[in-house]
C-alpha cells in the first residue's frame, strides 16, 4: 500500500512539473494556424527545387534555399555542417518511355537511381527474361545484348476495395499504444536495416544477406549482356502509380548497372501479354542520367534558436530527412517532415519566446541510403556506438523530435520505451487532444536491434532520447511513398498545420523543463550494421 502512496505521489509531481504552458501554446496554436508559412515551405522544397537525391543538384539547389529562408527568420549558426564521404552523386535530366509495335503507347515510368544513360533514344525489340535465380542467369546468358529485357514474372492484378487514404481511429491508437511481445521483436545479425534501398526488386529472398549477393550478380550478368535497356515494375499497388527507387549503388566504386527503368504495372503487364502471344513488341527509351565518378561529401543543414537561460548550453533537436527519391518530388518523403520543422522553428523565432536551452534543427542528407546523415551526426557530435566514447555534447542533449512519415496530422509520440517520458508526454499532449494527438506508442526499441525506421534511432542507438511522432497512415504507403505521386498535391495543408503546432511546443516545453528529459541506461559498445 504504501508502494501504491508512493507512486501516485510521484505521478502527481511529475504531472504538476511538466504541466503545459497554456498561454504559450495558445500563441503557438495561434502562430500555426493564422499566419502560416508551412506550404509556401513545401512549394520551394519540392515544386521548385524537387526532387532531392542526396547530393543531387536538387538537393544542393533545396538546401541553399533553406538555408536563405532560415537566415530571414533570424536564426542562427545556420550552416551546411559537411559529416563525411557519402559516395557518388546521381543526376537524372530527361525521360522518356514509348511502346512503339504494334501500337503506339507512351510508358509512365522512371529511370532507377545510380543506373545508366542510354546514348541518346534506343529502340529495340522487347524481351521477357525472368531473372530470379542464379539458374536464370546461366538460362539467358549470351541472349540480351542490344534488347529491352523484362526482368520480372508479370502477375494478375486484383481490384482493390479499399480506400487507399485512411486516418486512424480510436481504436487502431489504442492499439498502437500497447508494447508489443518482446519476444516477437527481431533482434540480432538478421534483423532489417533502414528504410533505405532499392524498394520491391526483381527476386525475393528470405535471407537478406542472399538476397544482396544475388542481386550483385544480377547486376554483374546484366552488365556483361549489355541489354539495351532493363524494365521492371516495383509497384506494390496499381492504378498507374509507380513505386520505384534504386537499382544501382550510391557507393563510389560499384558497377554502374545498365539503364533501368520502372513502369506502371498495367503497361509492363500488357508488354508482357503480347510477348506471351508471340506479338513482337519494339520499345524506346531516352534517359539522359548523369552517375558521379567520385567518392563525394555531403552535409546536413543546421539552424539555432539559443538559448537565452541557465541551461543555454543544452540543447533540444527536432528535425527530419531533407533527402528524397526522384520518381516525383520528395513530397511526404519527406519534404513533409522537413517543413514542419522550419514552420516550428519559425513559430517559436516569431513569437520571441525566450527559452532556458537553444533549439537546434538538422535536417539529415542520406537517409534513404541507410540513415547516413544522422548517423555521422551522432557520431560526429554524440558517441560512436562503436565503442560508446561520448563527446561533450552527449551530455547537453534533452530530446530530438523527428517528422518522417508523411503528410498525415500527429496523432502522438513514440517513446522507444522510455517509460520514464511517459507521464511529461502525456501533460504536453493534453492541449492538443482536441485536435486529435492522444496517444503515447510505447513499444521498445531494444539495445541490440539493427538501425531501422528512421533517423531519431541513430539517436536511441547510442542512448540518447530520439522520438518520432505517430502519425495518420494517410495514403503514404499506399500512393506517394517512393513513388511517382509523391507530389504537393498529396499533402494536406492541415495536417501539416497542426503538426508544427505541436512540434514547437514540444521544443517549447523541453528547452523550458528544469531537468534535461529522463534517458534509459546507456548502451554497451556494438558495431554499427554494414550499411
Amino acid at each position: 500500500m504504501r508502494f501504491f502512496v508512493f507512486f501516485l505521489a510521484l505521478s502527481v509531481s511529475v504531472s504538476a512539473e511538466d504541466k503545459a504552458d497554456l498561454s504559450v501554446v495558445h500563441r503557438i496554436r495561434a502562430e500555426a494556424f493564422e499566419r502560416s508559412e508551412v506550404m509556401d515551405t513545401l512549394f520551394y522544397l519540392t515544386d521548385v527545387n524537387g526532387p532531392r537525391v542526396t547530393n543531387s543538384t536538387g538537393f544542393k539547389s533545396a538546401a541553399d534555399w533553406a538555408v536563405s529562408r532560415l537566415e530571414k527568420y533570424g536564426l542562427v549558426n545556420v550552416k551546411e555542417e559537411p559529416w563525411g564521404a557519402f559516395g557518388r552523386s546521381w543526376n537524372l535530366t530527361h525521360y522518356e518511355g514509348h511502346m512503339i509495335e504494334p501500337q503506339y503507347s507512351p510508358l509512365i515510368g522512371f529511370p532507377m537511381a545510380w543506373t545508366a544513360a542510354t546514348d541518346g533514344p534506343v529502340r529495340g525489340d522487347a524481351m521477357l527474361a525472368v531473372l530470379a535465380t542464379p539458374a536464370d542467369l546461366e538460362k539467358y546468358k549470351g541472349k540480351l545484348q542490344g534488347k529491352m529485357v523484362l526482368t520480372m514474372a508479370p502477375h494478375e492484378l486484383e481490384m482493390s476495395m479499399t480506400p487507399l487514404a485512411h486516418r486512424l481511429t480510436e481504436e487502431e491508437l489504442g492499439e498502437r499504444e500497447l508494447t508489443p511481445d518482446p519476444s516477437r521483436f527481431s533482434f540480432g545479425p538478421g534483423a532489417p536495416g533502414g528504410r533505405g534501398g532499392g524498394g520491391r526488386g526483381p527476386v525475393s529472398f528470405t535471407n537478406p544477406a542472399e538476397q544482396r549477393r544475388f542481386r550483385e550478380s544480377l547486376i554483374r550478368f546484366l552488365i556483361a549482356e549489355k541489354p539495351a535497356v532493363v524494365v521492371q515494375y516495383n509497384s506494390s499497388q496499381d492504378g498507374g502509380t509507380v513505386f520505384a527507387s534504386n537499382f544501382g549503388s550510391y557507393k563510389a566504386g560499384d558497377p554502374v548497372p545498365p539503364p533501368t527503368v520502372a513502369i506502371t504495372e498495367e503497361h509492363y503487364n500488357r508488354i508482357a501479354r503480347l510477348l506471351e502471344h508471340k506479338v513482337p513488341v519494339k520499345l524506346e527509351f531516352d534517359i539522359r542520367a548523369k552517375v558521379g565518378q567520385q567518392e563525394e561529401q555531403s552535409f546536413n543543414i543546421v539552424a539555432e534558436i539559443p538559448g537565452t537561460g541557465r541551461h543555454k548550453d543544452e540543447f533540444v533537436m527536432l528535425g527530419g530527412h531533407f533527402d528524397s527519391w526522384h520518381g516525383g518530388t520528395g513530397a511526404t518523403d519527406n519534404a513533409t517532415g522537413s517543413s514542419v520543422a522550419i514552420e516550428a522553428m519559425r513559430i517559436l523565432k516569431s513569437l520571441n519566446l525566450q527559452m532556458d536551452r537553444t533549439v537546434r534543427l538538422v535536417l539529415w542528407s542520406g537517409e534513404e541510403e541507410g540513415l547516413l546523415g544522422s548517423i555521422a551526426y551522432v557520431k560526429n557530435h554524440f558517441a560512436d556506438r562503436a565503442d560508446m566514447k561520448v563527446k561533450p555534447e552527449y551530455a547537453k542533449l534533452s530530446a530530438y523530435y523527428n517528422d518522417d512519415n508523411g503528410t498525415g496530422k500527429f496523432r502522438g509520440i513514440g517513446i522507444a520505451g522510455n517509460d520514464q517520458v511517459r507521464p511529461i508526454f502525456e501533460a504536453w499532449l493534453a492541449p492538443f487532444h482536441d485536435l486529435g494527438a492522444t496517444a503515447i506508442a510505447g513499444a521498445s526499441v531494444g539495445s541490440n536491434r539493427a538501425p531501422a525506421g528512421t533517423d531519431h534511432t541513430s539517436f536511441d542507438y547510442v542512448g540518447l532520447p530520439g522520438f518520432g511522432f505517430l502519425q495518420d497512415p494517410t495514403e503514404y504507403m499506399t500512393r506517394t511513398h517512393h513513388s511517382n505521386m509523391d507530389v504537393y498535391d498529396r499533402v494536406q495543408k492541415g495536417d501539416l498545420m497542426q503538426a508544427a503546432a505541436i512540434e514547437a511546443s514540444f521544443a517549447y516545453h523541453t528547452a523550458m523543463r528544469s531537468e534535461l528529459l529522463p534517458r534509459v541506461p546507456m548502451p554497451k559498445a556494438q558495431p554499427w550494421p554494414e550499411r
